[in-house]
């Protein structure tokens, strides 16, 4: 969730630290801090608030002077939002400083030992414990990387840390642990950082640091030792993302950019993995078909929008497939001693590849011996790495912590698995594969059609602005896209919205309905067309404002009505998602929200 970078070169590492920290405000936080060495200190420069606060307290970056430097942007966890409790933090000489993603689940443990070994805490994070951790075997070892060794082996939870010690001015140590950390390197100067953007404009040459992995810095180079302080190759990684898809292009917001870049995501992702005409997963994901028909059941985890996806992909691959599919929030699936046979395959689904809730259901999977397949966004990420098999979507970095484009490319790779699973498993015809992957290859004008009209959702969304209930209906996958609409309006317009399936609403819902409050109905799916526009007029008849979206007129007496080009029922959520996302992401604007970095959220939720 919070954000980290790093620096050491020939340059002043002030502006290049802002810099990237502007990059990762995406991650979602409440302060941030710098701290630089000019070779004989340290000097550590934090603020509560925007990132403008911190670039105006250090001149725009003139000050701290230093070409060593390492910066974080903070989530509270521990510790209320205060310049206090910022990071980085130090060692009572200010000899050591550290800034720390993550939760140290033990801390309150740790920091009673070092108590009792005389140490004292201004803050109440565990950050700070984590730092003078470090500086009680520092000063045991005298060897940064032994003293980061011990810290390993004291700590649980989740970590990313980067230090600088006063009397080593050109190093820094970093190590990880279930939190994201990359290395990048040039040849004369050094990055770290949490995630590419930050430092996509300085190298595309990056190292991914596994669990437990110690790094050292230097100008140009960097240096990995195991926790026994042995060293050991790696070899780096090349970023293939251009700087210009990291910025706004000319967009107002980075949200509203990459609604617009979803053509081009369906489009690459599709092109991709059907390179030859036929979806290929063997090459590019390792699923062999004589897996998938050995397989008797799929289970897939997620949490948020890639659960949403998830449900999608649940309708449409047991309806295509014939296959039994579990679709389980991620957050909950491990707490609930799950039942899991080796026979089935475990897929789960995350942009950021670090969700932690799904990482640790991914782990708890392969201790069950099921075979895993992740679907992710990030190459090199956790998830990615531990995953048996990984579906590499091609959205390119998402910035907006609003997900839109990941969402979409997800979407077609949960498509893609399932029509392969379909043809493997001889649920459908030739033909119909054929006419199938002919109706994929049609999703990219298609969702380009729907944004040519944003115009009309704009103006909807200047009417609906003093609705203070919006209720998203339907069922199957209209449901499941319902969930997507209902999450996108309330994660940053801030309106109270709920998703229900259609037929639950006289099950309890519908006594909420009052004069002129606003019900969205999705109707794409024939088999239930019928049954849930019976469920609007239930809602209308008493006071409802009905909007509807769907193919054609099934609705007369909808309020408002929105059609999108017809497309396969199975695939329809492609290009009904797209006018949801336009609604929260306008009336989000009309309100005067900050689109791009809601409130209370973050882009990688990385801790539990």
């Amino acid at each position: 969730m919070c954000g980290i970078v790093g620096y050491i070169g020939g340059r002043q590492a002030a502006p290049i630290l802002l810099d990237g920290l502007k990059h990762l405000e995406y991650r979602g936080y409440d302060s941030a801090g710098i701290a630089v060495s000019d070779g004989k200190r340290i000097e550590v420069v934090k603020a509560k608030g925007k990132l403008e606060i911190l670039r105006e307290k250090t001149g725009n970056g003139k000050t701290p002077a230093g070409c060593c430097g390492i910066g974080h942007t903070r989530w509270a966890t521990h510790g209320e939002p205060s310049e206090l409790n910022a990071h980085p933090h130090a060692n009572d000489s200010g000899t050591i400083v550290a800034v720390h993603n993550g939760i140290i689940e033990n801390y309150a443990e740790q920091k009673a030992k070092l108590q009792r070994r005389g140490y004292t805490f201004y803050s109440e994070t565990d950050t700070e414990v984590a730092t003078k951790l470090v500086d009680y075997y520092y000063a045991k070892y005298a060897d940064p990387v032994k003293a980061i060794a011990n810290f390993i082996l004291k700590v649980r939870g989740s970590y990313a840390l980067a230090v600088m010690f006063a009397d080593r001015p050109d190093e820094i140590y970093a190590v990880r642990k279930d939190s994201p950390m990359i290395i990048g390197v040039t040849e004369s100067e050094s990055f770290l950082a949490s995630d590419v953007p930050a430092i996509l404009s300085y190298t595309r040459t990056v190292y991914y640091t596994d669990n437990g992995e110690i790094v050292r810095l230097e100008k140009g180079k960097a240096a990995f030792y195991n926790i026994d302080g042995e060293p050991h190759e790696k070899q780096p990684s090349h970023i293939d993302w251009d700087v210009a898809t990291a910025e706004k292009g000319g967009f107002e917001h980075f949200m509203l950019k990459e609604i617009h870049e979803q053509p081009k995501v369906i489009a690459d992702t599709l092109s991709y993995f059907m390179g030859g005409g036929d979806i290929d997963l063997e090459k590019e994901v390792g699923l062999k078909d004589c897996e998938i028909a050995s397989y008797t059941g799929v289970i897939i985890a997620a949490c948020g929008s890639a659960y949403h996806v998830g449900v999608v992909m649940q309708y449409v691959m047991e309806k295509l497939a014939r296959v039994p599919v579990r679709v389980e929030l991620a957050s909950e699936f491990r707490y609930r001693d799950p039942i899991l046979d080796k026979s089935q395959l475990f897929i789960v689904i995350s942009q950021s590849g670090e969700t932690a809730d799904s990482l640790a259901a991914l782990r708890l999977a392969k201790e069950r011996g099921l075979d895993t397949l992740s679907v992710v966004n990030v190459v090199g990420s956790s998830i990615a790495r531990e995953a048996d098999k990984t579906f590499f979507t091609k959205a390119g970095p998402e910035i907006s912590v609003a997900t839109t484009k990941a969402y979409s490319a997800q979407l077609i790779a949960a498509y893609l698995v399932s029509l392969r699973f379909a043809k493997v498993r001889g649920t459908v015809t030739d033909k119909e594969y054929s006419a199938l992957v002919s109706e994929l290859k049609t999703l990219p004008a298609k969702v380009d059609s729907v944004l040519k009209n944003k115009d009309e959702i704009q103006r909807f969304a200047s009417e609906m602005i003093a609705k203070k209930d919006v209720f998203f209906i339907g069922r199957g996958i209209d449901y499941a896209v319902c969930l997507e609409g209902s999450l996108k309006l309330k994660e940053i317009s801030y309106m109270h919205s709920e998703a229900y399936a259609a037929g639950e609403l006289k099950h309890g819902t519908i006594s909420l309905i009052e004069d002129s409050t606003l019900v969205i109905g999705a109707l794409t799916q024939p088999e239930t067309v019928e049954k849930t526009v019976s469920n609007l007029e239930e809602t209308r008849t008493r006071g409802a404002y009905c909007a509807t979206f769907s193919f054609n007129d099934v609705y007369g007496k909808a309020g408002r009505k929105f059609f999108v080009p017809e497309t396969c029922p199975y695939f329809a959520a492609s290009v009904t998602v797209i006018p949801l996302q336009l609604f929260a992401y306008y009336l989000s604007v009309l309100r005067g929200n900050d689109v791009d970095k809601p409130r209370n959220l973050a882009k990688s939720v990385t801790v539990e």
